[in-house]
């Protein structure tokens, strides 16, 4: 019970992060959204290991987290931008679904997924495909783009849980450190390349801090909460994370949903939960 109310702390965490993330870019650059919470949660882990320590770990699996951070960075400025367009209530479940992402790395591997991964898959794809739907034709061609960067994004997650799982340690410390960099370095390539104007940035600095904060703090509780319970407990928890995202946009923005969109909601969720309890 205590690793599953942790895991759901880090999924609350996600959905805070998400929600203000997008919200945000809505009236700033996603680049400049990410330039600076990227950053902030570098140096909060960085002050995580010095409290807690981490377990070392080789420099294969540090290139490779470092990669997942990179591949993370990407999913963020896609999901971002598709709920600065979007619908958050639609766009937050279809990126969820990147936990598909590792399943499809276990079959490479010659892994046996479990049947109820397999059964999981069946809600998930019906979900995509309702939530697909768009009750207002003229709209049609930004609610398509959102549905795109929203499924780029879930891409880029999948990655990044594949990439940590594979360099973690017990205590992670060091591989999400790794991470950040990754990202962190990313985002630098990013500005350079295409020099976006920042200006605006700085009248924001608090809530890209919060941002960064509880992207942070959903990670180090994920971790924590494996440690504390079985994995198919805690990854059902922590994927609970689009619920609160979605709670957030219906209280704060008022959004309103089509009954057979929150069909497509709850089928999406559902075929999360399914496949991680597989995992």
């Amino acid at each position: 019970m205590l690793a599953f109310a942790i895991s759901l702390a880090s999924a609350f965490s996600w959905g805070v992060s998400d929600f203000l993330g997008g919200l945000t870019s809505r009236r700033l650059p996603v680049l400049g959204v990410l330039a600076v919470s990227q950053p902030a949660g570098l140096v909060l882990i960085l002050i995580v290991i010095l409290l807690f320590g981490a377990d070392p770990i080789s420099a294969d699996k540090l290139a490779i987290a470092a990669l997942a951070g990179a591949a993370s960075l990407g999913g963020l400025w896609a999901f971002y931008a598709a709920m600065a367009m979007g619908t958050v209530s639609v766009v937050a479940p279809i990126a969820s679904l990147g936990v598909v992402v590792p399943v499809a790395f276990g079959l490479a591997r010659g892994d046996s997924p479990a049947a109820i991964q397999l059964v999981g898959l069946v809600p998930a794809i019906a979900g995509v495909v309702i939530l697909g739907y768009e009750e207002h034709p003229e709209h049609g061609g930004v609610a398509r783009r959102s549905i795109v960067l929203a499924i780029l994004a879930g891409l880029g997650f999948g990655i990044f849980f594949t990439g940590l799982d594979l360099a973690a340690a017990d205590r992670p410390g060091w591989a999400v450190l790794a991470v950040r960099v990754g990202g962190v370095a990313t985002v630098a390539i990013a500005l350079l390349i295409s020099r976006p104007r920042l200006a605006a940035v700085s009248g924001s600095i608090a809530v890209l801090l919060t941002i960064g904060f509880f992207d942070v703090l959903a990670n180090a509780l994920f971790a924590v909460a494996s440690t504390k319970g079985v994995l198919p407990v805690v990854a059902v928890g922590g994927s609970m994370y689009p619920a609160f995202t979605i709670a957030l946009a219906h209280g704060v923005l008022g959004e309103r949903l089509a009954r057979i969109q929150w069909a497509g909601v709850l089928l999406a969720l559902l075929g999360v939960a399914l496949i991680a309890a597989g995992s």
